[in-house]
């Protein structure tokens, strides 16, 4: 299983960047897909989750400003992120929670997608 990021940027405070991730492999399931960013001198945080149910759930500092979504279909994770601030800029990263041929479920990173919001 292998994990494609895209559409990390330098943008403006205030704008918008949409950030995908794609996996691609022997997939027999995807449960639970996420994002993730880690900002220069910090560890890694979670930002975003969305179950296979459609379920969403968001750190308290991306409420209201960024949008997970998933394509099933593609297997494909999104993530739309509005009002951009300063403090957002870091190295985005997806995870997956899925299965591959072996049935066995495991977790999965894609590469990081950097994003800059200068101010």
């Amino acid at each position: 299983v292998q994990l494609q990021a895209s559409g990390g940027g330098l943008v403006q405070t205030g704008g918008s960047l949409r950030l995908s991730c794609a996996a691609s492999g022997s997939i027999r399931g995807i449960n639970t897909m996420g994002w993730y960013r880690q900002a220069p001198g910090n560890e890694r945080e979670w930002v975003a989750d969305i179950t296979g149910g459609g379920r969403t759930t968001y750190i308290d500092s991306v409420k209201g400003r960024f949008t997970i979504a998933r394509d099933h279909a593609k297997a494909t994770v999104y993530l739309q992120m509005n009002s951009l601030k300063p403090e957002d800029t870091a190295v985005y990263y997806c995870k997956i929670d899925a299965s591959g041929d072996d049935g066995l479920r495991r977790l999965y990173w894609g590469q990081g997608t950097l994003v800059t919001v200068s101010s």
